[in-house]
């Protein structure tokens, strides 16, 4: 664990330059709006160690898949999010030096990301000789204006001595990727221009050999100032305009940047780009910068009405989920149905930036709850519509049906590494998980009548070819697998997967009965398949060993050394960073939940015995080295009425970034995971269930805390849930009278008189 920011309710806030975790930083304090973001890197040149990044969402590369050892089936190339064109950039100077916090001598240091807001702020004040300078710096990605980039300097002389200041603004092509494609870059120039206080640069990416879209990026920067326009600069792949005053003592110069940014995902053609990013320049030119500002207070307010988790009694606890559940919205509010949620979303390049599993097992019961019931369509459209994408994938393998891909920008599995791209087939049975809980949720099976239903039979059909005939034993198994536990490879029998296909067979049979005869007749499911399908669901092999009790996480998986995480020195921790991969594999070590995933999906068919074998045999064995597992962890525990293990798991869930738990937050936040602190507290604390179309809740209030508050979307109800040490109260804020059950009991909310 490392605690760089200080706890604060509504802000992320350090009043310390941490050079050494500078790059913690920069991860922390980023900021995004669904269509673009940034890291918390600073706009002027820091020689010292930095990771400066910039991305738009949709635009990514396919790099050359290189492996020594080609196996059929490998995806061509792996998709990376790339580093967009550098617009926030501004250097400055103080009497011809330039300033760089790495090097410059400063007092006074702050920097504060406000929650409620989206505005990240930075101050500081230069002391040299017998100057004092005074900085303080605002920027933010507007949700108001979505294409919009704000950045603003007020500039005060707190000396008797006057100073001069120049500002160099730039927008600049000439970037990298770091952690993708090795320092490679992306960007040509297409046209440029400049005027003495503005200007604009269209860029595309380079060509590649894989027939993807190439993309093309304009920005167009204009600045209000009270300094003097000096000159422009004109370069290759560099534009910038140059400002410069005198500042007498006390005197305080004003500079805001607004960058307009537009991309060829919603324009034809160069010209209709150029003509539509102009357009959108003009309109902002017209707005204030306090206008500006408060539109984005404004927007920011309505999510968190809807959104915000309140708690008190433990103000640590009440950072974690406001700041994941600010970086989630900051990555995605469903405005784009062909936009997904990336692991990294704005705050980095690592595993590429593209759609994971993820976002169907853990985002999407959270916007289900927390936003506008089409962002949640929007998230199944998106796997509809890559529905040709997952048929190629299976072909790939040489199999039947739909695979949906494991990484992927477009449809196409864009991983490249086997255990992976083959083995990691469990994914397949999330998606079609998230049919069935949205259909849960809402009530509304209209989605899955006419969309899903592809879907449902597409995987089904490629379950039903994936699983092979025991003839020794008379049952079903997959084999060759790699479950959610990724410290075991090719492993055979993985509960969860076996489990995971069976029942989307069976999911699928019974949806099948509930569309129209047209619809069947398209989907040309015979009597023979249906037959089939329920051949596999009745004599599918679920490892289960009736000596414990348990449901078994693979054939082999009882015959390693069972070893709890408590027997691994403390300086070995976390494994992935000290021990080989061979000695990872055959460690009993679990990375992430595993047959605990699947019963947290099901939470309520299995008898509580059944539940608490499984939760205390594989709980133990844990390390949580992925950030996807604390949350499980949470709710079963919480389920069980592990008050303790549950609170631990939630303070690892909702600060495993802000305390960097896995030491693995340099290169960016875990965004999709950022979900597991919403459903911690309200899967987890206040056991919300639904079960045959009613709502429950049976809360607990841990210790450490006094009360929590949260709110709810259910079928066009907003239900606010507060439980405190006098019990829980549950209020009907907005909708039609519900009856739901509170701790077993019905309970009929009629809202507000």
């Amino acid at each position: 664990m490392l605690r760089t920011f200080e706890i604060d309710p509504w802000k992320i806030v350090t009043h310390k330059l941490d050079k050494e975790n500078k790059r913690l930083q920069e991860s922390m304090t980023s900021i995004g709006n669904g269509y673009m973001g940034m890291r918390g890197m600073f706009e002027e040149d820091y020689s010292a160690d930095t990771h400066s990044g910039i991305y738009i969402g949709g635009v990514w590369y396919p790099d050359k898949t290189v492996v020594g050892w080609w196996k059929n089936g490998y995806p061509k190339y792996f998709g990376k999010v790339i580093n967009a064109v550098n617009f926030d950039k501004i250097n400055v100077w103080l009497n011809d030096e330039k300033l760089d916090l790495a090097t410059t001598p400063i007092e006074d240091f702050e920097l504060s990301l406000d929650m409620q807001s989206g505005i990240l702020t930075r101050k500081f004040t230069v002391v040299k000789h017998d100057r004092r300078v005074r900085f303080t710096i605002q920027r933010f990605v507007s949700i108001a204006q979505k294409q919009l980039f704000d950045v603003n300097y007020q500039i005060e002389n707190l000396g008797e001595t006057p100073v001069t200041v120049k500002l160099v603004s730039e927008i600049n092509a000439d970037v990298f990727n770091e952690d993708s494609n090795y320092d490679e870059k992306f960007w040509n120039v297409k046209t440029k221009a400049v005027t003495a206080d503005s200007g604009y640069l269209i860029a595309e990416t380079k060509p590649n050999n894989f027939g993807t879209p190439q993309f093309t990026v304009g920005m167009q920067m204009t600045h209000k100032t009270n300094l003097k326009a000096l000159s422009s600069i004109e370069e290759d792949k560099r534009i910038g305009n140059q400002f410069q005053g005198t500042l007498a003592a006390k005197d305080q110069a004003q500079f805001e940047k607004r960058v307009i940014v537009v991309t060829s995902r919603d324009y034809d053609d160069d010209a209709t780009l150029k003509a539509g990013m102009t357009v959108l320049s003009d309109q902002v030119t017209q707005a204030t910068h306090e206008q500006l500002v408060a539109a984005q207070q404004a927007e920011w307010a309505k999510r968190w009405h809807k959104a915000d988790v309140q708690i008190t009694g433990d103000a640590a606890a009440q950072q974690g989920i406001r700041f994941n559940l600010f970086q989630l919205f900051s990555t995605f509010y469903g405005e784009d149905k062909r936009l997904n949620i990336g692991p990294k979303g704005f705050t980095g390049e690592k595993y590429g930036g593209a759609t994971y599993w993820d976002t169907e097992g853990f985002a999407l019961p959270l916007y289900l709850s927390l936003a506008d019931k089409k962002v949640s369509e929007n998230l199944l459209e998106y796997r509809y519509n890559q529905l040709p994408g997952a048929f190629h994938n299976a072909r790939e393998q040489g199999l039947k049906g739909a695979l949906y891909p494991m990484v992927t920008f477009n449809g196409i599995e864009n991983h490249n590494e086997w255990e992976i791209t083959f083995e990691e087939i469990h994914r397949n049975g999330t998606i079609a998980y998230a049919i069935y809980n949205y259909t849960r949720y809402t009530g509304d099976e209209t989605y899955l009548k006419a969309k899903g239903i592809d879907v449902l039979t597409a995987i089904s059909r490629f379950w039903a070819d994936r699983v092979h005939w025991s003839e020794r034993k008379g049952v079903y198994m997959i084999h060759g697998v790699t479950g959610p536990n990724e410290y075991e490879n090719n492993v055979n029998n993985n509960w969860y997967t076996n489990m995971l296909a069976q029942w989307t067979l069976k999911y699928t049979l019974a949806s099948l009965a509930k569309v129209t005869e047209r619809k069947r007749d398209e989907l040309a499911v015979t009597a023979d398949e249906k037959a089939h399908w329920q051949d596999i669901i009745d004599k599918m092999y679920l490892p289960e060993d009736k000596e414990l009790g348990i449901f078994v996480q693979n054939d082999c998986f009882l015959d390693k050394d069972l070893q709890p995480v408590t027997k691994i020195p403390q300086d070995q921790l976390p494994i992935n960073q000290h021990w080989s991969w061979d000695k990872i594999l055959r460690s009993p070590y679990i990375k992430q939940a595993d047959v605990l995933q699947g019963i947290w999906y099901f939470i309520d068919r299995f008898p509580e015995s059944v539940k608490k074998r499984n939760f205390d045999f594989y709980e133990p064995l844990t390390v949580h080295e992925s950030s996807l597992s604390a949350c499980v962890h949470a709710i079963l525990a919480a389920d069980l009425r592990y008050e303790d293990k549950a609170v631990e798991m939630y303070e690892r869930t909702a600060r495993l970034d802000l305390d960097n738990y896995n030491n693995d937050t340099v290169d960016g936040l875990h965004i999709t995971s950022m979900t597991g602190s919403w459903l911690a507290i309200v899967q987890g604390f206040a056991g919300m269930r639904v079960q045959d179309g009613r709502l429950s809740f049976k809360p607990f209030l841990p210790k450490k805390w006094t009360s929590y508050r949260f709110r709810v979307n259910f079928r066009e109800r907003l239900i606010e849930v507060q439980v405190n040490a006098q019990g829980t109260q549950v209020k009907l804020l907005k909708g039609e009278p519900l009856t739901i059950d509170l701790d077993e009991q019905p309970l009929a909310l009629k809202g507000a008189d």
